[in-house]
């Protein structure tokens, strides 16, 4: 599930792998940047802010420009050492191809990519709220932008990556299950709000350098979430059958115990 841990992890892989690699081809598949010519550039950096990712690129003259990308919810980083077969996505989801000395990055399925001056980023990400894994993470901004909307479903809030970046429908699952939240607690009601960035924040980073994303302490399969698409199946606190719900501003479903997580209920469907 590419979320913020995720895309980090992806930008540390494609960082040790192509950071002062000289670029020698690179194949774009992409309408935009189909006429994009990289090759003879330096790969200077490999970063990400929240979901974004970030190769930040130097031509031979040392103008700074940076590739980015967004995984969404199917998009993939590959590296491969020179001759292997590329192996992990469809031939015909591959969205860009960096050939270099050491071994080749393939993007499969991504979203989002351009090729920009590292100079305006901030075109790209500068709407985004505090990022949870950042070294710049700010807490108290992430609060005042949650409470900017008081009356919102937390849910919600907790996804728009304008408040604070990063989280993902599963660490909002699991957040509010750990907290004991209904996902439809209006943010005003919510008891706390740095106790909960603050979780939100110490979940993600407790993944990151693995790609098995667990919340509950347990890398075995079918128990490493609490509730997070375990609908129908028993809570591993009390016993309650988990539920699930696609109601909400995002439309994401959402998974919750009903009795750990009292509170609001969905809202009914529009007539």
């Amino acid at each position: 599930m590419p979320e913020g841990d995720t895309v980090r992890n992806t930008a540390e892989l494609l960082g040790r792998a192509l950071t002062g690699q000289l670029i020698q081809r690179g194949d774009f598949r992409v309408p935009r940047l189909a006429g994009a010519d990289v090759g003879g550039w330096t790969v200077v950096e490999s970063a990400s802010r929240g979901k974004h990712l970030l190769l930040r690129l130097a031509t031979p003259d040392d103008a700074r420009y940076t590739l980015h990308s967004h995984l969404r919810m199917d998009g993939a980083w590959r590296v491969y050492a020179p001759g292997e077969r590329w192996r992990g996505g469809r031939p015909h989801t591959i969205r860009v191809v960096l050939h270099t000395p050491a071994g080749v990055a393939v993007g499969f399925h991504l979203h989002e990519l351009a090729l920009v001056p590292t100079a305006e980023e901030h075109r790209l990400i500068g709407h985004l709220g505090p990022d949870l894994l950042g070294d710049d993470w700010d807490p108290g901004e992430a609060v005042r932008r949650l409470r900017a909307r008081p009356d919102r479903a937390i849910a919600d809030a907790l996804l728009d990556q304008r408040v604070l970046a990063g989280i993902g429908n599963l660490y909002k699952a699991e957040t509010l299950f750990l907290r004991g939240l209904s996902p439809w607690t209006p943010v005003s009601s919510v008891y706390d709000l740095e106790g909960l960035v603050e979780l939100a924040r110490r979940l993600l980073t407790a993944n990151l350098g693995r790609w098995d994303q667990a919340t509950t302490g347990s890398l075995r399969r079918g128990e490493k979430q609490w509730v997070f698409e375990r609908a129908g199946s028993p809570c591993r606190r009390c016993g309650t059958t988990i539920r699930r719900s696609n109601a909400g501003d995002y439309e994401r479903i959402t998974y919750w115990c009903p009795s750990c997580q009292p509170g609001p209920a969905p809202p009914s469907p529009a007539p």
